[in-house]
Parts: C-alpha cells; sequence; structure tokens
C-alpha cells in the first residue's frame, strides 16, 4: 500500500507540475480554440470561417471529429474510407493552418458513453482550450447529437483532478459555444457571437472542397446533387461556393451589428455564430472580444 501511495503521491506531483508549465506558456495573450465536430468535415462546416481568421492572427485553433467517418460514402467503407477522410482533414489542416485530429470511434454509432467523454475531456486538457465549440444536442444525426451531449457533459468536469487524471486538470472552465443550426424544438439557436467571415469565405469553401468524398460523391442523391457535381476542379469549386452562398438570418444579422456596428454588419455577406452554453464559464462581452479579437472596438 505505501507503494502504491507513494507513487499516487508522484503522479499527481508530476500532473500538478504538467499542468503549471501548460499554463505558464499560455500568457503570450493568444487565445486556444477547440472546434469539435461528429464527423471529418463538421467543425469546418461549422467554424471553418472563424478558426480561418483566428489562426491568421497567430491564435491556436484544433478541430476534433469524434468520429473516423468510416460510414459516409455509399461505395467505399471501414478502413479505407477512414484513412481516406484522415488525409482529407490533414489537407484541410494545411490550407486553414489548423490542428486536426480524428478519434477512432465508429461513424453513425457513437453513444455518449462515459469512454468517449473522457476522450473528449483529454483532448480539451491537453489543448489547454480557452474556447470549446460543437454542436447543440439537437440535430437530425445521432452522432451530431451525441457529440453535443458529449461535450456538454465534458463541461466542468474538464477541471476536476480526480476525472482522467491521466491529463493534468485544468485550472478553469473553458467558455462552450454551441455552432448554429436551424433545429426549433426544444428550442432554437440563439446567436449570442457572430464572426463576419466575408474575407474568408473562399478559404472556408477551399476547406470544404479538401473533403472530396463528402462534398462531391457522398450519397448525391440525398443532397439533390446527383446530376449537378461538375467534373472540373475549378468548376466544382464554384459549385461549392453557390451551394454555400445563402441570404443570412436577420437575427444573425443583427447580432453582427451588436459585435461590429450597424455600418460593418451591413456590408457583411457571410457570417459564423455561436450560442453561449450555460454550462462554461460566463464570458462577459469584454472578455469574448478578447477571445476574438476581429470584433475588438475600433
Amino acid at each position: 500500500m505505501k507503494i502504491k501511495f507513494t507513487s499516487l503521491v508522484l503522479l499527481t506531483s508530476v500532473c500538478l507540475l504538467c499542468t503549471l508549465t501548460i499554463h505558464a506558456q499560455n500568457t503570450n495573450g493568444k487565445s486556444r480554440i477547440i472546434v469539435i465536430g461528429a464527423h471529418p468535415d463538421d467543425c469546418d462546416s461549422d467554424a471553418g470561417g472563424t478558426a480561418t481568421l483566428l489562426a491568421a492572427m497567430g491564435h491556436a485553433v484544433k478541430f476534433v471529429a469524434v468520429t473516423n467517418g468510416d460510414a459516409g460514402h455509399h461505395l467505399i467503407q471501414g478502413k479505407q474510407l477512414a484513412e481516406r477522410r484522415y488525409k482529407e482533414t490533414q489537407e484541410v489542416a494545411r490550407r486553414l493552418g489548423v490542428t486536426y485530429d480524428v478519434l477512432d470511434n465508429h461513424d453513425g454509432m457513437l453513444l455518449p458513453n462515459l469512454e468517449v467523454r473522457l476522450q473528449i475531456i483529454r483532448k480539451i486538457r491537453e489543448w489547454n482550450a480557452d474556447v470549446v465549440i460543437a454542436p447543440r444536442p439537437n440535430d437530425y444525426h445521432p452522432d451530431h447529437r451525441y457529440t453535443g451531449v458529449l461535450v456538454q457533459d465534458a463541461a466542468y468536469m474538464v477541471a476536476v483532478p480526480n476525472i482522467a487524471y491521466d491529463v493534468p486538470a485544468l485550472r478553469k472552465n473553458p467558455i462552450f459555444l454551441y455552432t448554429a443550426d436551424h433545429f426549433q424544438r426544444p428550442n432554437p439557436f440563439r446567436p449570442d457571437i457572430a464572426i463576419d467571415i466575408s474575407s474568408v469565405f473562399e478559404k472556408k469553401i477551399s476547406a470544404l472542397d479538401a473533403h472530396e468524398s463528402q462534398f462531391y460523391e457522398w450519397m448525391p442523391w440525398i443532397g439533390h446533387y446527383e446530376q449537378e457535381v461538375p467534373a472540373g476542379k475549378e468548376a466544382r469549386f464554384k459549385w461549392l461556393v453557390s451551394r454555400y452562398s445563402s441570404p443570412m438570418k436577420a437575427d444573425v444579422r443583427a447580432a453582427l451589428e451588436k459585435w461590429y456596428g450597424k455600418d460593418k454588419a451591413e456590408k457583411a455577406s457571410f457570417a459564423e455564430a455561436f450560442e453561449i452554453c450555460e454550462y462554461g464559464t460566463q464570458p462577459s462581452e469584454t472578455q469574448i472580444r478578447q477571445l476574438f479579437p476581429m470584433l475588438q472596438k475600433n
């Protein structure tokens, strides 16, 4: 028992030292953002523009796909598909200047269990995240819903030392943000924060373009574009731009006006919006502007 106790004390001391080291390194005024999605293209779709802006400003951004995408094709499957989709994520990472991790959980079979929750807690801790971005737990796809539940369940627990104690606990509870969706029940999405991504919209599309297996191949009859996808690379890119060039919603435009002022908001063509989750730290307007410097007042 004495040996075991000594080992536990040593492990605790090492973990504490690691925690202090991590936080000492995170004092350069730069934000650390982790975006968590269900599949190896969700982060790009939900927050690719915001990630691009932050990465270009020198902030640290990580994407995490909770499943490996091994069911996301109608002709390819299993390990072969998972490997292809991983390669696509690494091309996205190169194009956007972010880090992209993929967890080895099966696509379409995700459950909100303790094992996956601990995986997510570890990822958030390892990144020493200031902000965690993930989907809301109400969505048509069970993987999306359960990713939202898993991230909610990780909130607060990331700061509890005796949970997943092999990775040092955070000395803070990050700000948790939900990504936008159109689902109304049990409650509609609320755009608390809106980011003007007009200047990097095509770069976001270039990230989606890297996921060729999804945006140009995956079950075309579902997206009603079986006869639409052009053959050439340039034509495909233009086609993808057109598919994502939908009119901005009024509530998102109103949120842009709050953060950018009326003149800038009226000029914005594209935006990404986020809802503040009540399970994480509740940020002030000043804190939000510090974490997202593109919102700082002139």
